[in-house]
């Protein structure tokens, strides 16, 4: 028989010890996921420096204990100082079959046909969604596109447009 006081008592207590260890573990397989990164893709997660910093310096440790210890301090910093939920997204991103790499991919290729079907306008709507993109680089990518979509060759311009619009995309999400 438990009565009222108890119940509250339970909930004041937050989560328990395995649940506090579940999400360790789970803050550790995405550390594990970044080691794998190059360091532009590296470079383009949020993370703190403390995180990079742990991370290049755990690409150095071969013993599998003292790898076994960092990687605990990678979680330890990503708990405390981190948005795991951004980080992951940012990493899903870099996974060939995720649902945000393929929303990105879609992304790109939509704003890639307006650019080669609108010109100027869809460039200058792109800016203002992306300001960081170089407007006179993307200008001459959509225009060399359009030419080739007129002349009915494959030159490879909306190829490279889409590339250009896909880092613009990746780096501002």
């Amino acid at each position: 028989m438990t009565d009222h006081h108890d119940d509250e008592f339970q909930e004041d207590l937050g989560p328990s010890k395995s649940q506090i260890k579940r999400e360790m573990h789970a803050l550790q397989e995405v550390g594990k996921r970044m080691l794998d990164l190059s360091d532009d893709q590296l470079n383009s997660l949020p993370i703190s420096d403390t995180l990079k910093a742990a991370i290049v310096e755990s690409r150095r440790i071969r013993k599998n204990e003292a790898r076994r210890r960092h990687l605990h301090y990678i979680g330890k910093v990503m708990r405390n100082e981190e948005d795991p939920e951004a980080i992951e997204r940012g990493l899903d991103a870099f996974d060939a079959g995720s649902a945000e790499h393929t929303r990105r991919h879609h992304l790109a290729e939509r704003w890639r046909d307006r650019m080669v079907t609108e010109g100027d306008s869809a460039v200058g709507e792109f800016i203002d969604y992306c300001p960081s993109a170089d407007i006179q680089h993307l200008r001459n990518l959509a225009r060399n596109a359009k030419r080739d979509a007129e002349k009915e060759k494959n030159t490879g311009q909306a190829k490279k447009l889409f590339r250009y619009l896909r880092e613009c995309i990746d780096e501002i999400e």
